[in-house]
């Protein structure tokens, strides 16, 4: 079967920095399913593990964190799936990944494709579908069906995949959303998505949200980096909650979270899958959950460009927008 792997950890402008290669078709054991593959996403992580480091492996590495495709073949411990089925996914960091022919994944992480989608549009929202998601509903605990309506959040990079897609669950939730942007691109793309207010992050976003008449902000989700730490604690209200995706290094000073009784959440998504948690069947019923908004037109895919086909080539080119951090949305790379 044809894949896109690695043996070095090159600079994207490297041409072996992806090598195309075919490798043997996997089967299935347990709770796996074999997906024909037909569109992958390139997500910031996918870029993190590529960079250059003194590593050599083996053998050729498949890496890839999202996908869309169809069931080509079935564990004997699966039974949330049929061959024939159109599924989408983000895969475990622990296993090959998704830039192959044929793919093997836990059914338990995978959900029903949405039906009004194509391959291309469903393969953008796994792994930042499964972010948004856990980070509102699981970690802050907001209530996904409207228990929580009228509640403001302040969604920090939301012009990025992960942001993208959360601004939508949270409208759906039934949030005020401030999203914040620093590109006039950027800042049309969340308005489309349906915050209702914009700030920019690169200047003063304590002034700018209380301008907005907001003194402080319920939750906080900050989808790009801890260099806005301190906005946050000032701007989250007492006993509110912050939840973060970055593993960052810069000091976190903790003292007006503490006058605040403020607390603070990591989300990691592919915890369950890594740590084979109990609960793994919630990204099932998740990105099933999803689908189905979808389907119903409350939310819509985050895919800004598709490039064709699935090849060493177009895969570094995703790589280098994706590097670049300008990207809005999530970039496609569809068909073997």
């Amino acid at each position: 079967m044809k894949a896109v792997a690695l043996t070095h950890y090159l600079p994207v402008e490297d041409p072996n920095a992806f090598l195309d290669v075919e490798l043997d078709k996997p089967m299935p054991t347990g709770h796996d399913i074999l997906v024909n593959v037909h569109a992958i996403a390139v997500n910031p992580v996918d870029t993190k593990v590529r960079a250059p480091k003194d590593k050599v492996e083996d053998a050729p590495r498949v890496i890839g964190y999202d996908a869309s495709g169809v069931v080509a073949a079935i564990g004997p411990d699966v039974t949330n799936f049929k061959i024939g089925d159109d599924v989408y996914y983000a895969g475990d960091i622990t296993r090959p990944g998704t830039n192959q022919e044929y793919h093997l994944v836990d059914a338990r992480i995978v959900g029903h494709k949405p039906k009004s989608l194509s391959h291309a549009e469903a393969a953008a929202l796994p792994l930042t579908t499964i972010t948004a998601y856990e980070a509102f509903f699981d970690r802050l605990g907001i209530d996904r069906d409207g228990a929580d309506q009228g509640q403001s959040i302040l969604i920090i990079g939301a012009g990025g995949g992960v942001g993208s897609i959360g601004i939508q669950l949270a409208k759906a939730a039934g949030l005020t959303v401030i999203a914040t942007a620093s590109r006039a691109e950027t800042t049309a793309w969340v308005k489309e998505l349906g915050a209702d207010h914009v700030v920019n992050h690169r200047e003063d976003m304590v002034a700018q949200v209380r301008n907005l008449g907001m003194t402080h902000v319920d939750h906080i989700a900050i989808f790009n980096d801890m260099r806005h730490w301190d906005a946050a604690v000032e701007l989250i209200r007492p006993q509110g909650g912050i939840v973060s995706i970055d593993d960052t290094d810069l000091p976190m000073p903790m003292g007006g979270m503490k006058t605040k009784a403020a607390s603070l959440h990591w989300e990691f998504m592919f915890a369950r899958s890594m740590h084979k948690t109990p609960d793994m069947i919630e990204q099932h019923r998740l990105l099933s959950h999803v689908a189905k908004q979808i389907d119903r037109g409350e939310i819509k895919t985050t895919v800004s460009e598709v490039l064709s086909p699935i090849n060493a080539a177009n895969m570094r080119e995703a790589h280098r927008r994706v590097e670049t951090g300008q990207a809005k949305g999530k970039i496609v790379v569809e068909g073997f």
